[in-house]
């Protein structure tokens, strides 16, 4: 399954070259924060103020060595995918612009529009 991550361009660049990502997030949080490709939409407003480029890191949740748990922190009524360690750079799979209408306000990537395509055969 393909999870998401928001990620500024000028983070992703630092990245390159190296093998693991989030450390800051995990010692603040304890995990990295994810979503869903269906739910990204409902996160994506948190994002809305940041005015330096955003890319979404599109992971392959199978790939991920650190534990993934599916959690609903806010009592809102939806299970959230948490990383619990740093993310291994070599679970991504793609990156795609964070894509904003004229308003800021997300627009979904077509290449996430049929998300299907991550995985032959099944929806995610």
């Amino acid at each position: 399954m393909i999870i998401l991550h928001c990620i500024t361009e000028s983070k992703w660049n630092e990245c390159k070259g190296k093998t693991s990502y989030g450390e800051e997030s995990v010692e603040a949080f304890g995990f990295i924060h994810c979503s869903s490709i269906d739910d990204f939409w409902r996160v994506a407003p948190n994002f809305k103020s940041v005015k330096e480029p955003l890319l979404l890191l599109c992971i392959d949740s199978s790939k991920v060595t650190a534990e993934i748990k599916w959690e609903d922190h806010d009592h809102c009524g939806r299970e959230y995918p948490h990383i619990y360690g740093e993310l291994n750079l070599d679970s991504v799979v793609k990156v795609v612009p964070f894509l904003k209408n004229e308003k800021g306000d997300f627009v979904l990537n077509k290449e996430l529009e049929h998300h299907d395509f991550f995985v032959k055969g099944r929806k995610l």
